[in-house]
């Protein structure tokens, strides 16, 4: 059997860092392909639309729910406007011959995991303390031709919010994987998991 491996986490945990390497990485190397989701937002300084996301606009979005492809669909309510990001099924994703490793929120593996079935849906939760991943998030946002602030302040402390104990625990999440230290170890540690389960039953 095949398997969506989900990673998630609050902001600024390394989740993208994290996501890359695991699809490089010589174990998995051949045996997961990447789950790719749409967003509206605008596309940031290194993304490339199809790799990062699908890039699209609220009339494609109108458009795959006419037509009855939406899997999930999270808005968040930014300062810039409304940014949605959703996973679709238009014919990408082919159990039959892969397994996918994709990232999202608690909301959106809980519909995956209803969608595809929670034996197919396995979670990777990344974990890293707050004082951390603030510092990490300006050094990111520092980094932006315009950095915004505002929007970062406002995710970090969502975050707090849509990845409480009591949430982590309805969904179902019992393993953690720690991003504290050096992020190799974290990715190690994913890798050494995702083998363990062996494409088969957990």
């Amino acid at each position: 059997m095949s398997h969506i491996f989900y990673i998630m986490g609050k902001s600024a945990g390394g989740k993208d860092h994290i996501y890359a390497a695991l699809l490089k990485n010589e174990k998995l190397c051949g045996k997961v392909e990447p789950l790719v989701i749409y967003t509206t937002r605008p596309m940031r300084k290194g993304e490339q639309d199809g790799r990062e996301y699908f890039f699209v606009d609220e009339e494609k979005l109108g458009r795959l729910w006419k037509d009855g492809r939406i899997i999930e669909e999270r808005v968040y309510q930014t300062v810039d406007g409304a940014w949605y990001y959703f996973t679709a099924d238009e014919g990408q994703i082919d159990l039959n011959r892969h397994s996918y490793l994709g990232i999202g929120t608690l909301e959106s593996y809980r519909k995956l995991a209803k969608y595809f079935g929670e034996e197919v849906v396995i979670p990777l939760y990344i974990e890293v303390d707050d004082g951390i991943r603030l510092e990490r998030a300006l050094k990111r946002e520092k980094k932006q031709e315009v950095p915004k602030y505002k929007e970062m302040c406002r995710r970090f402390l969502a975050d707090c919010e849509d990845f409480s104990e009591e949430k982590i625990a309805r969904a179902g999440i019992r393993r953690r994987f720690s991003n504290n230290g050096e992020i190799g170890d974290c990715i190690r540690e994913c890798a050494d998991y995702m083998e363990s389960v062996d494409f088969g039953s957990v």
